[in-house]
């Protein structure tokens, strides 16, 4: 068997894109469940939710906006796994890079990421919302394309990017948590012998990866959601900006709320982090074994 071959950065983009794809496939009705209890204004609960909408939607309601998913992984996830994978490598030639680096690089790729899939954000958080709207004020998207179409028309261009930098400052946390504490959690797996190169090691680093990651990006979220869902009052927006948020939640709620919707959050991000990370390792691997 010859030298493998290093992967070509067009092909670990490809790679980064399909995985994201592949586990929104499986986690599309989270991510619905999770919007809507944002969304909602209220104090809801998840088994509310989702009996609400079997009973006034349907079962296959849950994978409304499923379109603007895969768009949303193939921009976003496509260019934050790509990048990621190359700075790493590159951080890598003088050996293993501590943890700072890690999450210095992911929050790099995903900043990235997050102003490229914004588009895509936007036609998802609008078509898995619209269930809850009554029928007169839905938008009735069609699919992501026919969202993409419509913003752009009836509200401008820029319209797509709208809550960029809070979605940027988001992707920034995530990214850093996720990517960083998976490989920080696979080598720290490896290291005590237990485990060896598979998918059992994958599986394992990706649910102490998504746990971190829920943690560390809630706060960042709830102030996003908050943000890109407010009202004007009087010609005033109802929060100054991220700060504003979390400091009236926190005087108003107590500093728990930042944490609100924990489990179902992590419902949501946990699996996905896990088949993204696994789809990632198998299709790597199976890459390097054709082409080595």
């Amino acid at each position: 068997m010859g030298e493998q071959k290093t992967i070509p950065n067009g092909v670990k983009f490809l790679i980064g894109g399909v995985s994201g794809m592949g586990a929104t496939c499986f986690v599309q009705p989270l991510d619905l469940i999770k919007n809507r209890m944002q969304l909602s204004g209220t104090k809801v609960s998840t088994v509310s939710v989702i009996s609400g909408i079997i009973k006034n939607e349907g079962f296959f309601s849950f994978y409304a906006g499923l379109s603007a998913g895969l768009m949303r992984q193939a921009t976003y996830t496509t260019t934050r796994l790509g990048i990621y994978t190359w700075l790493f490598e590159l951080a890598s030639k003088d050996g293993q890079p501590n943890f700072i680096t890690k999450a210095a690089l992911g929050m790099a790729a995903g900043c990235v990421g997050a102003f490229v899939g914004t588009p895509a954000e936007v036609a998802l958080i609008r078509m898995t919302a619209d269930g809850r709207l009554p029928l007169a004020e839905r938008r009735n998207y069609k699919n992501v394309f026919h969202a993409l179409f419509r913003i752009t028309k009836d509200e401008g261009l820029l319209t797509l990017w709208r809550g960029a930098i809070p979605t940027m400052g988001r992707a920034m946390v995530v990214n850093a948590a996720q990517l960083a504490s998976y490989s920080q959690a696979k080598q720290a797996l490896l290291d005590t012998g237990y485990f060896e190169e598979n998918i059992t090691l994958h599986f394992a680093s990706s649910m102490i990866s998504g746990l971190v990651t829920t943690a560390a990006s809630m706060p960042v979220d709830i102030a996003k959601t908050r943000i890109q869902n407010m009202k004007i009052v009087d010609g005033k927006p109802e929060f100054k900006g991220a700060f504003d948020v979390l400091g009236k939640v926190i005087r108003n709620e107590g500093p728990l709320a930042l944490w609100k919707g924990f489990f179902p959050y992590y419902a949501r991000l946990g699996p996905h982090t896990v088949l993204t990370f696994i789809f990632l390792e198998q299709m790597t691997a199976a890459y390097k074994t054709r082409f080595s």
